[in-house]
């Protein structure tokens, strides 16, 4: 029987083949909508409705925020998590294909890492720094399709800048994450993050308009469903139940997987061409990953 630690390893890995497929669903969506944010605020109303349906089954209760701090730390997991997040992903998705964007989003377990060290929060090893560099040279290869330095040269467009935005929105919502489930269960972050960043996400689809749900197509109500169950009620949740139980900067380690499965999946489902430079800089982000999350014992 598997111990309670590798269970946490199986969801964690699960959540990221889940996140890889968001961005086929996301791509989907951008491509069919020139206002994609309706769909992204239904998509968090969905989940939190599903996952607050889960916690009433399964505790018989929801549980209330009770301060001013617990409902500044549910607002600032809904702005950054949710509502930044998803601005910067549908738009991005908008102007570069699926696999391309997903494997920007290899620098976030860097930034996390270093982030986590730079405040004290996690030590850095030799094998965390050599890891966290080898995922980062993998990163930047892929996204200068062979040049590691385009991005750092203005080479590359607006579409990878706002996945780098990406980037910094979910490191910030990972260390917001982390200090709210030492005051709620990750169902209830997951579910408080959902419902704040789905009224952030709606009050901007007003603002842009264009909103006709009756116009949307099986797909995109399908990419909405997967987004919404998925790659949000679900994933979410056990990404957080792993931030809580191994540290943010190892937990967040494992996102360089999203591209993998996102490339895989993009490549099945949407037809894009895996390149060598894909290829080597994939290769490069799984043994980034290796070597940083590999551990002899536990480690904070």
């Amino acid at each position: 029987m598997p111990s309670a630690r590798s269970l946490v390893y199986v969801k964690l890995i699960a959540a990221m083949a889940m996140w890889g497929g968001t961005w086929v669903a996301g791509r989907i969506i951008a491509q069919e909508l020139s206002a994609p944010l309706a769909v992204a605020s239904l998509r968090f109303v969905l989940s939190g409705l599903a996952v607050g349906g889960f916690m009433l089954l399964s505790a018989g209760r929801i549980p209330v925020p009770q301060t001013g701090g617990d409902w500044g730390l549910i607002w600032a997991l809904g702005f950054f998590g949710i509502f930044l997040y998803g601005l910067c992903f549908f738009f991005g998705l908008q102007r570069i294909p699926a696999g391309r964007g997903a494997l920007v989003v290899a620098l976030n377990p860097v930034v996390i890492v270093i982030t986590a060290w730079l405040i004290g929060k996690e030590r850095m090893t030799p094998r965390k720094a050599i890891g966290s560099l080898i995922a980062f040279a993998g990163c930047l290869t892929v996204i200068g399709n062979g040049d590691p330095l385009a991005l750092f040269q203005g080479s590359v467009g607006l579409g990878e800048w706002l996945i780098i935005g990406c980037v910094l929105s979910w490191t910030a919502y990972t260390f917001i994450g982390w200090q709210a489930t030492h005051r709620f269960s990750p169902l209830a972050t997951t579910l408080y993050a959902s419902l704040s960043g789905a009224v952030l996400l709606g009050l901007a689809a007003l603002v842009q308009g264009d909103i006709d749900p009756a116009s949307w197509s099986w797909r995109v109500w399908a990419g909405m469903g997967f987004l919404a169950i998925f790659g949000t009620a679900i994933a979410y949740t056990w990404f957080t139940d792993a931030v809580h139980r191994l540290g943010a900067g190892h937990a967040s380690i494992f996102i360089n997987l999203v591209p993998v499965f996102a490339v895989l999946q993009a490549a099945l489902l949407l037809d894009e061409r895996l390149g060598l430079a894909v290829l080597a800089g994939g290769a490069l982000v799984i043994s980034g990953v290796w070597l940083t999350s590999y551990q002899k014992g536990k480690t904070t």
